[in-house]
């Protein structure tokens, strides 16, 4: 089985730079889905408030067989919980569905900076979390640059990650260039843009001259990067071809050419200015 590489994060905990994501996974097919990828040798999974499936998650945590220090758990704070008060108890019901005592990380999932309640206000509920031990990190997805500067500003607590939508056609270099300067770890939602990238006539070429997949070849890149990926699938298949990115490394041609395709293309919402915050 591969050894996955760890990334240390600023507050000394280290997070595994490969992991599963429970994106659009239903509920119900949850638990299946994530004991495979504890199989296959996942240990990190990516889940959310919002995904509705961190009942699964835990099922499975106390279904494998494997102690709670050996997984890392993610999870993110819903749209509609931003006011402190909401924060804090949406901590809790995260905790209490994935039946733990502390979350490995726990991130706000958007910034939503239209909207009446102030991101900034939203992050220092979550440091109380942090200090009352309910996490090991604390972090943020989708922020951008702005939005980071002002958590540094205002308050005293830098994030550990920030989860962001990065794949070659949106390379988002800016924000991770801040991260970077700062000690924000990237992590790298839809690294395969949906599919959208893999066919490609420049990713083709090299995963056929690689002798891999144009997903793997991908994955790789993100991981040659060093972004953190969670990429998911619900067919084994697909979850063993994720998860085989260890015995093979692409040259630093092949990487400026993927890296050359970005278009500034979004498979997803733009955060400065998505405000869905459900009922």
């Amino acid at each position: 089985m591969s050894v996955v590489p760890d990334v240390a994060l600023t507050n000394g905990v280290s997070i595994p730079q490969l992991g599963f994501g429970v994106f659009q996974i239903p509920p119900e097919e949850t638990r299946d889905a994530v004991l495979t990828a504890f199989e296959v040798g996942y240990r990190h999974i990516d889940t959310a408030e919002m995904y509705g499936n961190e009942r699964g998650v835990g099922e499975a945590l106390r279904a494998s067989g494997l102690t709670r220090e050996e997984v890392f758990v993610t999870s993110k704070l819903n749209n509609g919980y931003h006011r402190r008060d909401d924060v804090l108890r949406a901590a809790d019901q995260s905790l209490a569905d994935l039946g733990v005592d502390q979350m490995d990380m726990f991130l706000i999932h958007w910034p939503l900076p239209t909207i009446d309640v102030d991101y900034v206000e939203t992050w220092k509920a979550m440091i109380e979390v942090y200090r009352a031990g309910k996490a090991r990190a604390i972090g943020v997805s989708n922020f951008q640059v702005p939005h980071l500067q002002r958590l540094l500003d205002e308050t005293d607590h830098v994030p550990a990650v920030n989860q962001i939508e990065v794949h070659p056609y949106l390379t988002n270099e800016s924000v991770r260039a801040f991260g970077a300067q700062h000690g924000i770890a990237t992590e790298a939602w839809s690294p395969i843009a949906q599919g959208l990238v893999l066919g490609d006539p420049v990713l083709v070429e090299i995963a056929e001259r690689v002798g891999r997949t144009p997903a793997q070849v991908t994955l790789r890149w993100h991981l040659q990067r060093g972004d953190i990926v969670f990429p998911k699938s619900v067919t084994r298949s697909r979850v063993e071809e994720n998860f085989a990115l260890f015995d093979f490394e692409l040259g630093d041609a092949e990487m400026s050419a993927l890296g050359a395709l970005n278009r500034d293309q979004r498979t997803g919402p733009d955060p400065d200015t998505f405000a869905r915050v459900p009922a």
